[in-house]
């Protein structure tokens, strides 16, 4: 039956008078194990760490409408996507700072005050559980407080801490297609290496190339170690660091004599002359960068720089659902045959038409030859 034109009238004017719908409770189960309940999507966030506005942007159309809080290590970690985002958004300047992003500098007060519907905590810097005084603070005051994972086991936790940041946020049928989009391609490397079942080559990968005068920082267990492994390759730094980072000697990098470089760099590297790239820097600049890295003493004379398997990748990967990018990128690094019609550039286009608020643009991995 259709309605006349009086009674349509009526029926907007009832809709627009009418109660608001009330928010429902929303009860998730977070990365570790905790049952934590939200009076509904939450619209006031603070951030245990800055980082995670990246994968906010991957799920939300606007990520920083929904700061109430965050640390300032973006700023100084990755000042050039940071820009991005205040380009696009130019209140972010003016969101209450938390902190300077390890827990110890955690304000609990600025916190509370800033009155969010939930707090996010998430990689290397972040209380690890529940048991710690400052979630215990912080959730004494109402507020919930959420665990997500991209650092410590990023294979294992992305998928399940995308999917519950969705629920969260309100963005359900976005992280939905986000996470599917992360795993699809992680599947098509997976069931390659099984294929083919290549030799995995040992690989050096050097942190923050510049960084250390000595040598060398080294992911360990996790982290982007872990993202060699999954692409085909060893990292060397797991055999001996007990935890996800730590430094190797130049002895012992020699005695392994990797055939495979792997430096990772970024715009925090700009203040030691290191290994600089990411948002806005250019192909030549990376390059120049890296070739000046690898002719430290030591370093030049391994097997990798001798017979040119010399790569990079942008450190900020790590501890975002970006990794992907990553570890494509390191597949064809370590497999180039197997995995020569990988396309990491087609991917980036493809999550910054369907998913990023505030896309990549700038030299994000390189071979050197």
């Amino acid at each position: 039956m259709r309605l006349g034109t009086a009674a349509l009238g009526l029926a907007l004017a009832a809709s627009t008078w009418g109660p608001a719908a009330v928010a429902q409770p929303i009860t998730v189960t977070d990365i570790i194990g905790r049952e934590v309940t939200l009076d509904g999507p939450a619209e006031k966030v603070v951030l245990g760490e800055g980082r995670l506005i990246v994968t906010l942007a991957l799920i939300h159309p606007d990520p920083a409408s929904l700061l109430v809080g965050w640390p300032s290590d973006y700023q100084r970690q990755d000042p050039g996507t940071y820009a991005f985002f205040l380009e696009k958004s130019p209140a972010l300047a003016d969101v209450t700072i938390v902190g300077e992003g390890p827990e110890a500098t955690f304000s609990i007060e600025q916190t509370i005050a800033a009155e969010p519907d939930v707090v996010i905590f998430a990689g290397e810097n972040s209380p690890a559980t529940e048991d710690n005084e400052l979630v215990r603070q912080i959730e004494a005051a109402g507020i919930p407080v959420v665990f997500v994972d991209f650092f410590r086991d990023p294979i294992a936790n992305t998928v399940p801490s995308i999917e519950l940041l969705g629920k969260v946020l309100g963005q359900e049928e976005q992280a939905a297609d986000l996470a599917a989009f992360y795993q699809g391609r992680l599947d098509a490397i997976e069931a390659t290496l099984a294929a083919a079942n290549p030799e995995r080559p040992n690989v050096l990968m050097e942190a923050h190339v510049g960084l250390n005068q000595g040598c060398c920082f080294s992911p360990g267990k996790g982290t982007l170690g872990s993202f060699v492994e999954f692409a085909g390759g060893h990292n060397i730094g797991s055999d001996i660091l007990p935890g996800p980072t730590g430094e190797l000697s130049l002895e012992y990098i020699i005695s392994r004599d990797p055939p495979i470089y792997v430096g990772t760099g970024g715009a925090h590297l700009a203040r030691v002359n290191g290994l600089v790239m990411g948002p806005d820097y250019d192909e030549a600049t990376v390059r120049e960068a890296l070739t000046r890295m690898i002719a430290r003493p030591g370093i030049a004379d391994l097997s990798a720089i001798q017979n040119g398997r010399v790569y990079a990748v942008w450190h900020l990967f790590n501890d975002t659902p970006l990794s992907v990018i990553a570890i494509e990128a390191l597949a064809k690094f370590i497999h180039p045959e197997l995995f020569a019609d990988l396309d990491p550039a087609a991917t980036v286009a493809e999550i910054n038409e369907r998913f990023l608020a505030v896309p990549l643009r700038g030299t994000y991995w390189l071979a050197l030859n």
